[in-house]
């Protein structure tokens, strides 16, 4: 799998330094980054195999400056690449050579905490985790809770509609998003929603949700925040193979149980997480899963057993549930830092993510082993397992001539088999640059057409996050005679380290 970017313009480039001068005026002091050894934090995000320095940096601070350095990017066509906390794990927050990286961390305030409404106003570059930190005191809490939700901005997770463990029962960020402002390539400032639970007429607020930073730069968020469940409790069930355990998380949604998460790690997972956090996983069984209900105490005593009797019909050697919530968050820590965790066990990893219908989890699980076969390369395999929302760690060794490419291509191999099973490329990492060229996996011709009508209606010089999500970069004045290629693009290739 190739990954390319647009040709930088070598008029944008010669006048680098008159840019950073009008950066400079907009966003004084230390606001502007241009030296390249200081812009190397910012070169890659969460896809550390691809690396570009920017054109500039710029890290404003209100409102009125991000509008201002979009309207003058605008004016000079100059392509833009929205920034948050840099953990995008699918490139799409990858700098361009020509183009500016406006970097939102300096937006990191709760603006309005409204209990009597349940929701929060918050800027963008307020972490995930945040939220929950700021109502936890009076019983609330923010549902989606990405496994980086200790660092990954609520940007951010706008921006890729971010899911976590826990969006299963209470959904995507998309679900749980009331409102945004956000600032168009022109400069102009737009509210969506607020602190209402709808809207009428087109849903907008929808759209931008998971646009991936093409459409617009967010610079507030209306979230919904909600109260804490009475009673929360988790089972660790451990089974002799991954099918057994899919075939179990089949069954339990099909009996109308919806758990509060529902999470599922092959052997080499639970190994990596067990030895680096100690949360207590059974060490021999090949496949596991953590479940938690929530609710009333008797709901979720109920439960508890209805899931722990299909698990024993599915074949289940193993079940231990959480006995306080201090057992219960070490079941949870396991999980949330699988990936920290498997970067232990091998010198590099790619993270997949793609989603597919709960029944053809054992299906999948049968063909990622045979393609770690045919590829040669480890894979562990970590899943959002209720909804299918798939999360492969593809191992390999960068420093190996061509582990690297056999891992992308083993990854393609993965997302084509999602897409075959009736599942989409993507469950909350976004396409990026990623998944980018496999977009015509799953989009017709006409498909893509009508996406990028979108984006031409917000963003007509194409200059918001250029070279991201569509297969080939085209004008709104070629939509008339719009085509769209799969595979190699008429951009040069991009470095990867």
């Amino acid at each position: 799998m190739t990954i390319a970017m647009p040709k930088p313009s070598p008029e944008i480039l010669g006048r680098r330094a008159e840019i950073v001068s009008a950066l400079r005026a907009i966003v004084p002091g230390e606001g502007v980054v241009d030296a390249s050894v200081e812009m190397r934090v910012f070169e890659t995000d969460a896809l550390t195999a691809y690396r570009q320095l920017p054109l500039a940096v710029v890290l404003p601070e209100t409102v009125p400056q991000v509008a201002a350095i979009l309207r003058y990017c605008h004016a000079n066509r100059i392509p833009v690449v929205p920034r948050g906390s840099g953990t995008s794990l699918s490139g799409g927050s990858l700098p361009l050579e020509d183009g500016v990286l406006l970097v939102l961390s300096r937006f990191n305030r709760i603006l309005d905490v409204d209990f009597d409404n349940r929701c929060a106003v918050v800027q963008p570059g307020v972490t995930n985790l945040g939220i929950t930190k700021a109502v936890e005191h009076a019983g609330f809490y923010y549902a989606p809770d990405p496994s980086s939700q200790i660092a990954c901005s609520i940007g951010g997770n706008v921006a890729e509609n971010s899911g976590g463990v826990h969006c299963l029962k209470y959904g995507l960020t998309a679900n749980n998003v009331l409102g945004v402002e956000f600032v168009t390539m022109e400069g102009d400032v737009i509210r969506l929603g607020g602190k209402h639970l709808d809207a009428e007429g087109y849903d907008l607020l929808g759209l931008m949700t998971g646009s991936e930073g093409l459409l617009g730069v967010v610079t507030e968020v209306t979230v919904r925040i909600l109260q804490a469940p009475e009673t929360a409790r988790a089972v660790l069930i451990g089974f002799p193979t991954s099918e057994q355990a899919g075939a179990c998380v089949a069954e339990i949604i099909a009996q109308g149980i919806i758990p509060g998460g529902m999470e599922m790690m092959d052997r080499p997972a639970i190994l990596a997480a067990e030895a680096f956090v100690h949360a207590g996983y059974p060490l021999d069984v090949e496949a596991l899963l953590i479940v938690e209900l929530d609710g009333v105490k008797a709901e979720v005593d109920h439960l508890l057993s209805e899931v722990e009797g299909i698990a024993t019909k599915n074949g289940a050697t193993t079940a231990r549930v959480s006995q306080s919530a201090e057992e219960r968050m070490r079941f949870w820590a396991g999980r949330k830092a699988a990936f920290p965790a498997v970067g232990r066990i091998s010198p590099d990893y790619l993270c997949m993510d793609g989603t597919i219908p709960r029944k053809e989890l054992p299906r999948v699980l049968a063909g990622m082993k045979a393609l770690s076969e045919k590829y040669g390369l480890g894979v562990a395999n970590v899943f959002h397992a209720g909804d299918g929302n798939l999360h492969p760690l593809i191992l390999y060794d960068a420093s190996k001539d061509d582990e690297l490419q056999r891992a992308e291509d083993f990854g393609a191999d993965i997302l084509r088999l999602c897409v075959e099973v009736g599942g989409v490329l993507t469950g909350e990492h976004g396409v990026g640059i990623e998944k980018r060229d496999l977009m015509p996996e799953m989009f017709a011709e006409d498909d893509l057409k009508h996406q990028i009508r979108v984006k031409c209606a917000f963003d007509d010089r194409h200059l918001l996050n250029p070279g991201k999500v569509f297969p080939v970069l085209h004008r709104c004045a070629e939509l008339g005679r719009l085509h769209v290629h799969a595979g190699k693009l008429p951009f040069p290739d991009l470095p990867r380290f």
